[in-house]
């Protein structure tokens, strides 16, 4: 379902779409259509939420923070960590929560939280 003026869906430029569909997968346990080799679609519970596509511009910094929820903060950064991603921010606490960033393997920025 679509909502009026509500963010819809988001794309990630990524250096290598394999390489980012692993490290999506192993640890947040994402799940992606495939469309053909040069983009990948982000599996959401009622349809697709974002995409992947592969350039050798892959954007670093300056963009939107993305930022997902988690029920169990310490477990994904552990996640994150064994994945390969790289800790930019380690956990801090905010009002309503905690949330740490981290770089993945493309050089995006983004960030987990848990209001716990």
């Amino acid at each position: 379902m679509h909502h009026h003026h509500r963010i819809d869906y988001i794309e990630f430029v990524v250096r290598d779409l394999a390489a980012a569909k692993r490290f999506y997968a192993d640890a947040f346990g994402w799940e992606f259509n495939d469309y053909g080799p040069d983009y990948a679609g982000i599996k959401g519970v009622e349809g697709e939420v974002g995409g992947m596509y592969p350039s050798a511009a892959a954007r670093t910094g300056g963009g939107p923070l993305v930022i997902l929820f988690s029920r169990d903060l310490e477990q994904s950064l552990t996640a994150v960590r064994a994945a390969g991603g790289t800790i930019a921010k380690e956990p801090f606490a905010f009002p309503g929560g905690r949330r740490f960033h981290f770089i993945d393997p493309s050089g995006n920025e983004l960030a987990v939280w848990s209001d716990v």
